[in-house]
C-alpha cells in the first residue's frame, strides 16, 4: 500500500495538501481584492519595480512583461525582472505590491543576501531532486529495493531543503518591498494594509508547499524503513 490509498499518507500528507489548496484560493482572492484598488501614487507595477530597485541601489536590471497571471519572477542569471502583463501595466495595489516584491529579490541579489545566494546555488540540485526522485522511488517500491528508495529520498530531500531555504528569502523580499514602497511614498499606510494582504497570502503558498514537502519526506522515510525491514526479514528467512 503506497501513496494516496495508504492511511499513513492520508494522515501525514493530506492535511498539508489541504492547506496548500486553501493557500492557493487565498492568494487568488487577495490578489483579486487588491486589483480593485488603484494606488494613490498612480504608478504601474513596472514603474513601482523600477523605483524600488533604484531606491535599493540596483543597476543593470531590465523589466519585461511576461504572459500569464501571477507569473511574476526575478531571474538573477539574466538580471531580468519579469512581470505578468497585468501587473506590468496596471496601477492597482496588487500589481504594485507584487512588482515591489520581485524588486525586493533584485535588491537581495545586488546586495548578495546570503540565503538568496544559497538558494540560487541549490536550484540545479533541487530541480534534479524534484524530477528524478519520484520515478526512482516508485521503482524502488515496485522492485522492493531499499537502496534505490534511499537514493530517491536523498534526491527528494534536496528539493525539500530548497523549499526550506526559500521561505526566509520570500519573507525578506516582501518585507523589503513594503518598507520601500512606504518610504518612497508609492503607497500610504492605509494602502499598505491591502498590499500586505496580497503578499502575506502569497507567502502562505510557500509555507504550504514547504509543509507538504516535509510531510512527504517523513512519509517516504517511514515507508522506506518498512520496506528495508521487510527485505532484511526475507533475506534471513531465505
Amino acid at each position: 500500500m503506497f501513496f494516496g490509498a495508504d492511511p499513513l499518507y492520508l494522515l501525514l500528507v493530506m492535511p498539508a495538501l489541504a492547506l496548500a489548496g486553501w493557500a492557493q484560493t487565498r492568494i487568488v482572492t487577495a490578489y483579486r481584492e487588491g486589483s480593485r484598488y488603484r494606488a494613490s501614487s498612480g504608478v504601474t507595477g513596472a514603474q513601482a519595480a523600477e523605483m524600488v530597485m533604484r531606491e535599493g541601489g540596483v543597476q543593470g536590471v531590465t523589466i519585461e512583461p511576461v504572459a500569464g497571471q501571477l507569473t511574476d519572477h526575478y531571474d538573477p542569471s539574466h538580471k531580468v525582472l519579469r512581470l505578468s502583463s497585468g501587473n506590468f501595466q496596471e496601477d492597482s495595489l496588487a500589481a504594485v505590491g507584487v512588482a515591489a516584491h520581485e524588486a525586493g529579490h533584485a535588491i537581495q541579489d545586488a546586495t548578495h543576501y546570503p540565503l538568496l545566494v544559497v538558494r540560487n546555488l541549490m536550484v540545479p540540485l533541487a530541480g534534479l531532486g524534484s524530477n528524478a526522485s519520484m520515478m526512482l522511488l516508485i521503482g524502488g517500491v515496485a522492485l522492493q529495493w531499499p537502496a534505490l528508495m534511499y537514493i530517491a529520498i536523498g534526491l527528494f530531500s534536496l528539493a525539500v531543503l530548497f523549499q526550506v531555504v526559500n521561505l526566509p528569502v520570500e519573507f525578506n523580499a516582501s518585507r523589503r518591498a513594503r518598507t520601500m514602497l512606504q518610504q518612497s511614498g508609492l503607497i500610504s499606510p492605509e494602502e499598505d494594509v491591502v498590499v500586505g494582504k496580497v503578499l502575506n497570502a502569497a507567502a502562505m503558498t510557500y509555507v504550504a508547499a514547504t509543509l507538504t514537502g516535509v510531510s512527504q519526506l517523513v512519509y517516504f522515510l517511514i515507508r522506506s524503513g518498512a520496506v528495508g525491514r521487510g527485505s532484511r526479514d526475507d533475506d534471513r528467512t531465505a
